[in-house]
């Protein structure tokens, strides 16, 4: 073999190798998110006693953290759904979050909206053992969305706010119209609701394939 064959030969299992990682760096995990609620920190109190703190069950990202504190959350219809999980730390404003499944069972008119975005909002209840709480807005469905730091965002060259992702399997399908949202803090990571998740019969720590 000269040495022209080896260069090639060299030179192709270098680009190979290259397109593994940029393949495998395009496959972007899944995570998976159930109902749960954010609390104000007044809100907290009314429902859990004065000066409760959370206790942390799960840390998440960014300093977020599932609790082990869960509340009841009742609709219009005057059905209820038990043991919704609190998230922490606490926030300016209270804010729940549900699928559509959900809000089609509590009967609320739940917006499609980003987290944080609860203005016009729908009314919601919320339960702890020590109190109500009766929220005229902060009820929301919550719009899927991917999660990176501001170095993901380079690597992968995403220059839009928003982009769209391919998933395969038996319920292959596209999910188009993902809000992007930076941090240095973030990990990759798609966010999607329990009835997108269940509609393409994938589950947190599965990975979809990055499309623009």
């Amino acid at each position: 073999m000269n040495n022209e064959c080896i260069i090639n030969l060299i030179k192709d299992a270098v680009l190979n190798e290259i397109k593994e990682k940029n393949n495998n760096f395009n496959n972007i995990k899944v995570g998976v998110s159930g109902r749960h609620v954010h609390l104000s920190k007044e809100d907290l109190e009314i429902l859990f006693g004065e000066n409760y703190k959370l206790n942390i069950k799960k840390e998440l990202m960014a300093g977020d953290f599932a609790a082990e504190e869960t509340v009841t959350i009742v609709g219009d219809k005057l059905k209820a759904i038990e043991k919704v999980r609190v998230l922490g730390p606490t926030r300016k404003d209270t804010q729940v979050e549900i699928s559509s499944t959900d809000a089609v069972f509590l009967g609320v008119k739940a917006p499609i909206r980003i987290s944080g975005d609860i203005r016009n909002s729908a009314a919601i209840t919320i339960i702890g053992p020590k109190g109500v709480v009766r929220k005229k807005e902060g009820c929301i469905i919550a719009k899927r969305h991917i999660h990176m730091s501001p170095n993901d965002r380079k690597i992968l060259g995403i220059e839009n706010s928003r982009i769209s992702v391919r998933v395969k399997g038996e319920r292959a399908g596209v999910l188009e119209d993902i809000e992007v949202r930076v941090n240095e803090n973030y990990n990759l990571e798609i966010h999607i609701d329990t009835d997108e998740a269940n509609a393409l019969n994938i589950k947190s720590g599965d990975f979809v394939q990055l499309l623009t």
